[in-house]
């Protein structure tokens, strides 16, 4: 069994790092979305357009979207003509800002937005065709419980699919990246969001996340069969696949 360390926002907090992954970002949700792309250089729609294009031929009818924040996956799963997108998320400030962002686009009959945990999924066994999850599994309270439960409620033969920051190994990357995720990143989201705990996170939570083969362990651990990592921008990011 792979052992993990926990790396938590509001540190002083006397909560669970579940209620502490909600209340951060219940606070930042407004600027989240500008962050997000302002802060990644929109790199992060390319990613998702990457991982979404994984099941372009399997063309899944029913999709969960897991952490789904303001709905971007979710969204960008319209492309494989679903039949319905689910969507869950802790932070109930997020869910609001993304059903806005459905209802501008007229897909309300498709994507539906729940508050939901990840690790107590509010759905039948073997009920979805393909799950997605875009850089929310690091947030996870725990790990393993998560991905079992994740496991539980895909289809046989269904796909996982999951995007999540990592850290490049290579130099002169490795030395940018570090710099820009310990000062830049820290400095503008506490700038515009008013948050600097949430945004010194961030680092934190990647360094500690167990990506790479460690993360494939977990995987395979929960029961996933052909897991695979495919490095993204020199390492910045990681997609990972199984099947159940």
């Amino acid at each position: 069994m792979t052992h993990l360390s926990i790396t938590t926002p509001y540190s002083r907090s006397g909560t669970g790092k579940k209620q502490k992954v909600e209340a951060m970002f219940d606070n930042i949700a407004p600027s989240y979305d500008f962050l997000n792309h302002f802060l990644s250089l929109g790199i992060d729609k390319w990613w998702r357009r990457k991982a979404i294009g994984i099941l372009q031929e399997e063309k899944p009818k029913i999709v969960l979207d897991v952490a789904t924040g303001t709905g971007d996956f979710a969204i960008e799963a319209l492309k494989l003509k679903p039949d319905s997108v689910k969507g869950i998320d802790l932070s109930k400030e997020m869910l609001d800002i993304g059903r806005k962002k459905i209802k501008k686009i007229n897909a309300e009959k498709v994507i539906e937005l729940m508050h939901g945990d990840a690790e107590k999924i509010n759905f039948e066994n073997d009920f979805f065709d393909a799950i997605t999850i875009g850089f929310g599994v690091r947030n996870f309270e725990n790990l393993s419980k998560g991905l079992t439960e994740i496991y539980r409620v895909l289809k046989k033969n269904g796909t996982l699919v999951i995007l999540e920051f990592s850290t490049p190994a290579k130099f002169p990357v490795r030395q940018v990246y570090h710099f820009y995720f310990h000062h830049i990143l820290p400095f503008m989201g506490k700038i515009i969001s008013k948050d600097k705990s949430a945004y010194s996170y961030l680092p934190e939570s990647v360094e500690t996340f167990p990506s790479g083969e460690n993360f494939i362990k977990l995987l395979n651990e929960a029961g996933f069969l052909n897991t695979k990592c495919a490095l993204l921008t020199f390492g910045i990011a990681s997609l990972y696949t199984g099947k159940k």
